[in-house]
């Protein structure tokens, strides 16, 4: 290690820490331009108290750019952090890199913590990772948070299970017989969008809720 690449350590490692955010954009840009195993650590600290969007999403794409057999299982570390960032952006992370092996971490409590972040980048995260033979199970988990939250947590839940295709029909289908008329709702938009995937996720909430009234009004005939 010569003096120069001693100096520009200690330069990226201050610039990750400064005040100014293009300037923690900028260092994060350069630490994944030249990968460096002593900032994997550094990075995964970063990503817990980053506080803009734009240079967390730049931690993520360094850390992308070290090797998975480094930086997943310190992100795994990272998702039984008591800080909710540090969760979610490990997560979201887990989720670019998509080495099968995080699967086993991503347990229940992830997929339903009661953090809203948290829980999507779950949600995100256990869609890319997950075994073919492990799907339906993650169904069932998913379908779990059925009516959860306003339009874009509910959207993103509709989007993960879409993405795991056929096996959320059976989950769907006992959802549609819920008491609450958001899981129906919920359960019902889901189903159209695994049927038409281009119908988009308002549309299909607005259909669901039509298909309930008539249901409701035939009930009442």
């Amino acid at each position: 290690m010569t003096m120069q690449q001693d100096a520009d350590t200690v330069r990226a490692f201050r610039g990750l820490e400064n005040g100014d955010a293009s300037v923690r954009l900028r260092a994060a840009m350069a630490v994944g331009t030249a990968p460096d195993p002593r900032f994997v650590d550094k990075l995964i600290e970063r990503c817990a108290i980053e506080p803009e969007f734009l240079v967390r999403d730049m931690l993520t794409w360094a850390l992308t750019r070290h090797p998975s057999s480094m930086t997943v299982p310190r992100l795994v570390d990272a998702l039984r952090s008591e800080r909710a960032q540090a969760r979610s952006q490990a997560l979201h992370t887990l989720s670019k890199i998509g080495d099968p092996r995080a699967w086993p971490a991503i347990t229940r409590e992830l997929l339903t913590d009661a953090d809203d972040e948290v829980a999507r980048s779950a949600w995100r995260a256990a869609v890319v990772l997950v075994p073919e033979d492990e799907r339906t199970g993650l169904a069932a988990v998913l379908a779990s948070q059925l009516g959860r939250g306003e339009r874009p947590m509910r959207q993103s839940l509709g989007r993960a299970l879409v993405a795991l295709g056929e096996v959320i029909l059976p989950v769907l289908r006992a959802a549609e017989t819920s008491p609450d008329p958001r899981v129906r709702t919920h359960a019902i938009a889901t189903e159209r969008l695994l049927r038409d995937p281009d119908a988009g996720f308002e549309p299909a909430i607005e259909e669901a809720k039509r298909i309930m009234a008539l249901g409701a009004a035939g009930q009442e005939e």
